[in-house]
């Protein structure tokens, strides 16, 4: 025991800790930052980013709106961390699949789950595998150029779209399905997409939500957008704005910026075009109806007890020929040897695992919120790392894994492939008069990139 102590000790106290092995899985926002202040936490440690797709970024990628350009600024950052000679980047590595986390466990001295949460959830009731109604988080990924979600198949030759959620995502989808064509070709939004958008003839899209106004998920930046679309008017329900105005000066201020926002516009009446983005509240799903395709959505109206939403006996049909549902995000249990917790869908901290973003707080907040899980677990982890609680016998890093995926023929993508990649994508976005032009075959990534 006192000559493990005093071999910590010497670890602790020396300026080069390239013996201390740190394997994360998933190279989104919350493994990058956690790369980021490892760094710092423990300088000197080794750590290889892991990632099931070819190229990194996650959510940055493959999430954020195309018109949003700059939230993806931080991708700067990020590559400032996957260019530091500690840092090893490894693209086309599933976990569960291509490697097992008991095999990460025998090569790294921390292993950090980042890899999010790639559900989405389902609304679980009569009419959801109709033709026509999309999972939100499917309809991102595909005019993101997510590869694994470029053959969903749409159909926008529909005039009313509905949308069951009220938060970011759900906002997201909106914006894309209403906003002008040619300012979205400035964006590095998929051709394939564009050209689908183009023919779209979706004229009215309609938020339905099962709380009021006051329960909202939106943020007061999406919802401002939506206000500013060229030729769309937004439309609030008659009656479901009408006792806002006397709360909102009891609220905190974020939330009463948002709700004073919202009760402008709802007493704007004008129409701006011949589009139209409506607000729906105090709504259930009760059943998606139609014999293939949708053709309306069967309606509970609510009541509000406190915060919480009661069906009543009155229901109604909202037709519609395109339905998305955008009611959050669930994490998955990569490989059997996590310690998931399946009520809560999430993994939580133990000494020698961790977990950062959704995987660790849950399908919620936004990047910033997801910068400062993942600090206060680097935080975490140095701190078992300073109390001798991590081992301290040599670990072998990616060599080990390396001879795995080697056994496997496993093509892989390091640093210096994804750049390649990057280039590859910004020729072809310029030819277009974009930032980029993203890959979504896996095989010409491998092709470009590939080691």
């Amino acid at each position: 025991m006192r000559w493990r102590y005093l071999r910590h000790i010497v670890r602790k106290y020396s300026k080069d800790n390239n013996r201390f092995h740190v394997g994360i899985v998933g190279a989104g926002p919350a493994g990058f930052y956690c790369a980021q202040q490892l760094l710092k936490t423990i300088p000197g440690c080794q750590i290889d980013i892991y990632e099931k797709l070819p190229v990194p970024f996650g959510l940055v990628r493959y999430g954020v709106a195309p018109d949003h350009p700059e939230v993806k600024n931080v991708i700067n950052t990020f590559s400032k961390t996957a260019s530091n000679e500690h840092v090893r980047f490894i693209g086309n590595v599933t976990l569960g699949r291509h490697i097992t986390l008991a095999q990460l466990k025998h090569s790294y001295h921390a292993v950090v789950l980042a890899y999010g949460a790639e559900e989405d959830r389902k609304l679980n009731i009569n009419g959801e595998c109709l033709t026509n109604v999309v999972s939100a988080t499917k309809f991102i990924g595909w005019y993101n150029g997510q590869p694994q979600n470029k053959n969903i198949k749409v159909d926008l030759n529909a005039e009313h779209a509905v949308i069951i959620g009220q938060g970011n995502v759900a906002l997201d989808v909106a914006r894309i399905l209403l906003t002008p064509v040619d300012i979205l070709r400035k964006t590095d939004i998929t051709e394939y997409s564009l050209e689908a958008l183009a023919k779209s003839k979706v004229k009215k899209v309609t938020l339905v939500g099962r709380r009021g106004p006051l329960q909202v998920a939106f943020t007061i930046k999406e919802f401002r957008e939506m206000l500013k679309l060229p030729a769309v008017s937004t439309n609030f329900y008659e009656g479901q704005m009408n006792t806002i105005e006397n709360v909102i000066g009891d609220l905190p201020r974020p939330r009463k910026r948002l709700m004073q926002l919202m009760y402008d516009a709802s007493q704007k009446l004008e129409s701006r075009g011949d589009k139209s983005f409506d607000i729906l509240f105090y709504r259930t799903p009760i059943s998606l109806l139609g014999s293939d395709k949708i053709e309306g959505i069967e309606l509970a109206i609510n009541r509000l007890e406190g915060d919480k939403a009661v069906i009543t006996n009155e229901k109604y049909t909202l037709k519609c020929d395109l339905a998305f549902r955008s009611i959050g995000y669930r994490s998955i249990q990569a490989d059997p040897d996590i310690p998931f917790n399946r009520a809560s869908s999430i993994v939580p901290q133990s000494t020698g695992i961790y977990s950062v973003g959704w995987l660790s707080s849950g399908p919620i907040g936004v990047i910033v919120s997801t910068m400062s899980n993942a600090f206060q677990t680097a935080s975490l982890i140095g701190k078992d790392f300073e109390k001798g609680l991590l081992s301290d016998n040599p670990k072998p890093g990616y060599s080990y894994i390396s001879k795995i995926l080697k056994d496997k023929d496993r093509i892989t993508i390091d640093w210096n492939g994804w750049t390649k990649i990057d280039r590859v994508e910004i020729e072809r976005g310029m030819k277009r008069g974009k930032p980029r032009e993203k890959i979504v075959n896996v095989d010409e990534m491998l092709k470009i990139g590939g080691t």
